[in-house]
């Protein structure tokens, strides 16, 4: 197991980059771009994108990254030493900060928009919540996402 703990957290970082950067993107200019359009029109836009993301390449990264955390965790009470302690760190971060977050959070409010009536329920679900509730949540996952992976790097540096 030991031998394979470069490789796993080498993917780890390669993952919660990727993590990292999509979060970053939706809380710089994605969800402010929405924001500008009429209500409808972000909506529309932002359920569109709620379907498309679930696709086995974003999963893949999403959940494979999250699955690596675990695994490193776990590992470092089995081999010790600062680089797995780091890792296991990565691993805490990701899985709390950003599957946990996405989990509780994120996830149903896009539940809530999707299944708003078109109109003012939906309208209002928008500018109270979802551009507020749901951008705030993803801030907390951009930067869980960018710790996971400074620790992850700096643990397989050690690793």
């Amino acid at each position: 197991m030991a031998a394979l703990i470069p490789a796993l957290a080498f993917a780890a970082v390669v993952g919660s980059g990727l993590m990292a950067g999509l979060f970053f993107i939706f809380s710089v200019c994605i969800m402010q771009a929405l924001s500008r359009l009429p209500p409808e029109q972000g909506i529309a836009a932002m359920n569109a994108i709620n379907v498309v993301i679930q696709n086995p390449l974003f999963l893949t990264a999403f959940m494979g990254t999250a699955l690596l955390g675990l695994i490193l965790i776990a590992a470092a009470f089995f081999s010790g030493g600062q680089g797995s302690w780091l890792l296991a760190a990565g691993g805490l971060a990701y899985v709390l900060g950003t599957l946990l977050v996405t989990i509780v959070f994120n996830v149903p409010l896009n539940d809530a928009l999707a299944a708003a009536a078109p109109g003012e329920t939906a309208n209002e679900l928008w500018q109270k919540r979802y551009l507020t509730d749901w951008v705030w949540w993803n801030h907390v996952r951009t930067f869980a996402s960018i710790g996971a992976l400074a620790l992850f790097a700096l643990g397989f540096a050690r690793s």
